[in-house]
């Protein structure tokens, strides 16, 4: 049984997804601070369809002790897949006390009570954050690690947490650093749901006559000027989870940290074509200045994971879009549900 911390957000409930597909049964932790318990229930809904795999939800923190060693004692754990955390770079910088308490300290929590009740695997959710400004293109995992913001340096302090623990008490991990993550599950189950939304693709989809989408910045360094990221789809990354646990239950696996991406990049206004394309639409656009600490390039030397976990990105950008577009005609639909209740 695969514990999920964050299972009720976007990327926990998509590692959620293809843990049921794989067979194995789940129990998700999550707060529903920016999870949704309906999502939770959708997840349940897809695990009856799947006939015979268990998915559970525990409401509770992370931070919470006395709730962490009730659910060890309650279910037969196997490994935790940890994605529970805060994870706005802005507002990491306005309340860093925020990201130290809930992001380190209640991970910290949770590896504890994972000693005590002899959990012996983890898969954590970290970040290329941790890298900071890019000294070379692509960033392979021997990149020197040095974050330029607090949400990046409490997801490092956490690797550093994992292994002393590993180290010390003989805990096995992996560590994924994702790079962007996009898209959602064919399947419309989930997707992108956050009512503070700072992430590329929802945001140009979400743009209307109403709404314009602000480019921030035209003059960096790059084939047009605009920012150039790794966008992977976030199915790929869940299942890049599925294969770690698995990969950590061989008996001569060793723990190690790998980075997720397609290693190829897309510019902003490259992705903003995609979308018009997808929809084929034009949508309004509106050019701002550079936003403050963003780099011109960020891509991922991803073949360690390839090497390790004989994982690779599959989905084309153009099937991330249109999944991406599925699902914002969802969101709507739960959102309208969700006032009227």
């Amino acid at each position: 049984m695969i514990l999920i911390t964050g299972g009720a957000g976007y990327i926990g409930s998509h590692s959620a997804i293809d843990f049921i597909k794989s067979g194995y049964d789940v129990v998700i932790l999550d707060n529903l601070s920016v999870g949704h318990i309906e999502i939770i229930d959708r997840l349940k809904e897809f695990a009856k369809d799947k006939k015979g795999n268990f998915v559970d939800f525990v409401n509770a923190d992370i931070r919470d002790t006395y709730a962490l060693n009730v659910l060890f004692n309650t279910y037969k754990i196997d490994a935790v897949v940890h994605f529970a955390a805060d994870a706005l770079v802005n507002e990491s910088v306005n309340n860093p006390r925020k990201y130290y308490e809930n992001n380190v300290l209640g991970t910290i929590n949770l590896l504890n009570a994972m000693v005590e009740n002899k959990i012996p695997k983890i898969v954590f959710s970290s970040t290329c954050a941790t890298y900071g400004e890019p000294k070379e293109v692509p960033i392979d995992e021997t990149h020197i690690q040095k974050p330029v913001n607090p949400y990046g340096n409490s997801k490092l302090a956490i690797e550093f947490a994992i292994k002393d623990y590993a180290h010390a008490y003989g805990l096995k991990y992996t560590i994924f650093r994702y790079f962007n993550v996009i898209g959602a599950d064919e399947d419309g189950i989930s997707g992108e749901w956050h009512d503070n939304e700072t992430h590329l693709v929802p945001n140009i989809l979400k743009a209307d006559e109403n709404k314009v989408f602000s480019l921030f910045g035209n003059d960096y360094d790059t084939k047009d000027g605009t920012c150039v990221r790794d966008y992977i789809d976030v199915c790929d990354l869940a299942r890049a989870h599925t294969l770690a646990f698995e990969y950590l239950c061989e008996e001569d696996s060793k723990s190690t940290i790998l980075n997720l991406g397609t290693g190829e990049g897309q510019s902003v206004k490259e992705i903003f074509s995609a979308v018009e394309s997808a929809l084929k639409t034009k949508i309004p656009l509106k050019l701002c200045p550079r936003r403050e600490g963003d780099p011109a390039k960020l891509i991922a030397d991803a073949a360690l994971a390839g090497d390790t976990l004989g994982w690779s990105s599959k989905i084309p950008l153009e099937i991330s879009i249109k999944n991406a577009a599925k699902w914002e005609k969802t969101l709507s639909t739960l959102k309208c549900t969700e006032a009227k209740a």
